[in-house]
């Protein structure tokens, strides 16, 4: 899937930045096993009820309000960077804190946050399977990027689910849906473009998609047929009429 700005192709141009930081992360559809009918183990859907609210940056009112009595956001999972070099001796004149920073060498962590917005009935998504998405796409000051339904004839687009072909956010983000399903995605910087961005996405935006699941597959869609074109309109016959008869058919 991309985000081409005007359309999601724009998606598949992973940032290098995006891509590092994740290496070490550990895909949530990737750790699922397949789904076997001797299976008893019950199925999680979403997060616990008890799970913390994350903490979201301010919404722009340009962005749609969520249904009325939605929960709040949850983490999907979390991620925590911590350097792999170490301060073996530090001179007195020297702030630790301050030199950690300096060189990049704090711990960080973030989080792909989400609410479900409308639980779907059908079958629970299934890792690496084509997704057919309707989605919407926001900066957080409430500028619209693209979506699907603004393509011609409002077409939902289809990606493979967990197989790098887009941005890590999108790639994990569907993890506990059912087909039918509607959720709101906010995918932090380190998780789509990185801290370069990608014009229109300026560098280390965060990203809000309202996405809905609209069917998943074993294999890619066939792309819908274009309209059969419209027989033309019937033309009346190209013969000239024959003149009235004249009343003096010799005129003088």
């Amino acid at each position: 899937m991309t985000l081409k700005l005007s359309s999601i192709t724009l998606l598949a141009a992973l940032t290098t930045v995006a891509t590092a930081q994740t290496s070490t992360a550990k895909s949530p559809s990737a750790a699922k096993p397949a789904a076997t009918a001797k299976s008893t183990a019950p199925v999680k859907t979403a997060a616990p009820a008890d799970a913390p609210c994350a903490t979201l940056p301010e919404l722009s009112p340009k962005i749609p309000t969520l249904p009325a009595g939605t929960s709040c956001a949850k983490p999907l999972y979390t991620v925590t960077l911590e350097p792999a070099a170490k301060l073996n001796y530090i001179a007195p004149i020297e702030s630790e804190s301050q030199l950690r920073q300096t060189l990049g060498l704090e711990t960080s962590s973030f989080s792909l946050d989400y609410i479900d917005t409308q639980i779907g009935t059908g079958e629970l998504a299934a890792p690496h399977k084509w997704y057919t998405i309707h989605y919407t796409g926001y900066l957080v000051d409430g500028t619209k990027f693209d979506s699907s339904l603004d393509h011609p004839g409002a077409e939902p687009i289809s990606i493979e689910y967990g197989k790098h072909q887009v941005i890590p956010g999108w790639d994990t983000g569907f993890d506990g849906m059912r087909i039918g399903g509607k959720r709101r995605l906010f995918i932090p910087y380190q998780l789509a473009y990185g801290t370069q961005g990608k014009p229109p996405i300026p560098p280390k935006a965060e990203l809000i998609f309202d996405v809905e699941l609209v069917s998943q597959s074993d294999e890619k869609p066939a792309p819908k047929a274009p309209p059969t074109p419209a027989a033309p309109a019937a033309t009346p016959s190209a013969t000239p009429s024959q003149p009235p008869a004249s009343s003096n058919p010799n005129p003088k």
